[in-house]
């Protein structure tokens, strides 16, 4: 084959390390080895598409967690790869790079179908294969370097967003500060100590483009992750312009300078007021813990505190646990104080859809560590089949038919599909405790409320002795305990709230004050919106990263999302600049529509159906959190800012 693009192997990637094994080690590696990512890596390492062109087709389908091959098609591969290993190790050479149409073709291999048009770009940008950068915003370079440095942007967080935007705004040139509540980076990360504290989003793409990680686990830890993310602030040079343990109490924006005033507060409890051009908000959504409202709250005489600020302190040795919630943090520290306490008893409101992963607290084993280590091109496919596999897989299975009437139990076919499947993981892990199943399956469509990963922990705790799962009314919190609706109260040596976050309420408590004296929050009324997620009319060059209709459901890790918004941001900040400095401040009409655009599409999907109580409404029941398209669309329209959108102020 002819040969038209070759690369060495110190370009693939820098990180990757000589091949260290014999033959017969290299075969025990390739035991490990994800099928199709292998297969494209050969490609690389041979220049031969026969490969993507025989008989071995992946299927990535959402209900498949395997990828359709037989064992003797995998056992093909997996020789013909020791093989040339062997060989790279013995006489390393370049490798093969192809050219856009044949990379088309190894994308489509990959997904297990042809690439469609609009698709290809977003694909070939994210696999990053030359080491490109997707989320680069070209336009920054048009503004003076000196403009750039003069410009002064102040980041609200450092957290996964608040650290990403501050990368990007050091590598622009442009002026910046962050400000940080917490005494450390880390966001949520630094937050969550609770036990059992773990991502939810498979670890290869929870983590930012530009820095890949080989992960211990396959969903990391908290400890991982805030090690991820302080790793990050140092190795970027952030912490010098962090400024820890301040807290913005408000920010004006001054129509006179075209400037914000902000109000910030110490560690000392000292208040100084700062001015800044723009204003990035990183403060996530999920950082004020939800309360439940319910009489009493405070009289409980002994330990109680939510999982959100757990309090270490308190030995649950032998003690008497209740637990209010079964949310993401339940899920996750439920199985750890089942083994220290003397009886458990989960309080449940609303049964969750349960998500089987075997793979949930395991390590990656070594095997796996070996291959993205040594085998040219492998990580990268890898992690690119990992990110199509969370990205636009599941979509279809949320989205709701027309003329399909089964509210109470699914809203389509594929959603149907869905809910039989997680069923059948149910009855095989409760088949045995009736009792347990019929409390633990869901009476809502699958995707309406947040579905949880469990690899059978969660499910076994609640088959132990001393855990009790209950499902009647809490009327109120006493002294000793909890009392039920029906009158029935249990006594309590520790309360423990898992009853998740004030998602809803966006920036809370900072008051953000913008054209004309506006406040926000009397401006939004409890219906918070914004154009992309990013900009708010009456609010100029005030940037949100996870802002309304910003959160996904099935598709996706939230860290493409904060690239997005940062690439998209740093456009604005170049328009800004290109503009004398004039502040940007989105038109009404371009917001309304967009967030009309946004309405009718989780009106279609199964958590706009469905009248369930879930966190991805606010109070009048309006879907404030969820994006509700395609990756795709959210990449596509955060590519950069149209001047068009905006007045100048």
């Amino acid at each position: 084959m002819a040969i038209s693009s070759q690369v060495s192997a110190e370009r693939v990637d820098e990180t990757l390390r000589p091949i260290d094994l014999d033959d017969r080690g290299i075969e025990a590696m390739l035991e490990a080895a994800d099928i199709p990512a292998l297969v494209l890596a050969l490609v690389h390492m041979t220049g031969d598409l026969g490969l993507i062109r025989g008989d071995i087709r992946p299927l990535m389908e959402f209900l498949n967690p395997d990828d359709g091959l037989t064992d003797e098609q995998r056992e093909r591969v997996k020789a013909q790869a020791a093989a040339v290993l062997a060989q790279h190790r013995d006489a390393p050479g370049a490798f093969y790079m192809p050219s856009d149409a044949e990379l088309r073709e190894m994308l489509s291999f990959l997904v297990g179908k042809p690439v469609p048009d609009e698709y290809a770009e977003f694909l070939t940008s994210e696999l990053s294969l030359h080491g490109e950068d997707p989320y680069a915003q070209p336009d920054v370079e048009a503004v003076s370097a000196s403009q750039r440095a003069n410009y002064r942007v102040l980041v609200i967080g450092a957290g996964m967003s608040g650290l990403l935007s501050a990368i990007r705004l050091k590598e622009a040139g442009i002026g910046f500060d962050v400000v940080e509540k917490n005494d450390d980076v880390g966001g949520t990360w630094h937050e969550n100590t609770y036990p059992g504290c773990r991502v939810d989003s498979a670890n290869h793409v929870y983590s930012y483009s530009f820095k890949p990680k080989d992960w211990p686990q396959h969903f990391s830890n908290q400890k991982v992750l805030k090690q991820y993310f302080s790793e990050t602030a140092d190795e970027y040079g952030l912490r010098e312009h962090i400024e820890f343990q301040t807290e913005v109490l408000s920010a004006r924006f001054d129509e006179g300078s075209g400037q914000w005033q902000v109000t910030t507060r110490n560690a000392r409890g000292e208040t100084s007021t700062r001015n800044a051009d723009a204003i990035i908000s990183a403060v996530g959504q999920l950082n004020q813990p939800q309360y439940p409202d319910l009489p009493g709250l405070d009289s409980f005489k002994g330990p109680a505190f939510h999982s959100a600020r757990w309090q270490h302190q308190v030995d649950l040795s032998g003690k008497r646990i209740g637990v209010i919630g079964t949310g993401g943090s339940a899920f996750q520290f439920v199985p750890h104080i089942a083994e220290l306490a003397e009886s458990v008893s989960v309080f449940q409101r609303t049964a969750p859809w349960i998500v089987a992963n075997e793979d949930y607290f395991k390590e990656v084993p070594t095997e796996k560590h070996w291959l993205l280590r040594h085998v040219p091109f492998y990580a990268k496919w890898f992690r690119f089949s990992m990110f199509w596999r969370t990205a636009e897989g599941l979509l279809e299975a949320v989205t709701a038919d027309e003329g399909w009437n089964r509210p109470e139990e699914s809203v389509g076919e594929a959603n149907q599909m869905f809910r039989d499947a997680l069923i059948e993981n149910l009855e095989m892990q409760l088949g045995d405790r009736p009792d347990l199943l019929e409390k633990c399956t869901p009476d809502y469509p699958p995707g309406a409320k947040r579905a949880l990963i469990d690899d059978g922990k969660y499910l076994a705790s609640l088959k132990r002795d001393n855990v009790h799962l209950l499902t009647d009314s809490i009327d109120s919190i006493t002294e000793n305990g909890i009392r039920l609706k029906s009158g029935e109260e249990h006594e309590f040596d520790v309360l423990i709230y898992g009853t998740g976050f004030k998602a809803s309420s966006f920036l809370h408590p900072m008051s953000i004050t913008g054209l004309g004296d506006k406040d926000l929050q009397e401006s939004w009324a409890g219906e918070p919106r914004a154009h992309k997620g990013v900009t708010i009319p009456g609010f100029p060059n005030f940037y949100c990263c996870y802002g309304p209709n910003t959160n996904i459901v099935v598709n996706g890790s939230i860290v493409f999302f904060s690239e997005c918004e940062v690439r998209y941001i740093l456009g604005c900040l170049a328009l800004s600049m290109s503009n004398d400095g004039k502040a940007l401040n989105v038109r009404r009409d371009v917001h309304d529509r967009y967030n009309e655009w946004i309405d009718e599409g989780n009106a279609g999907m199964s958590w706009g159906q469905s009248g369930v109580n879930t966190w991805y409404k606010n109070a009048s029941g309006r879907i404030t959190q969820n994006w509700p398209f395609t990756l795709l669309e959210f990449w596509q329209q955060t590519r950069a800012p149209d001047a068009e959108d905006f007045e100048l102020v």
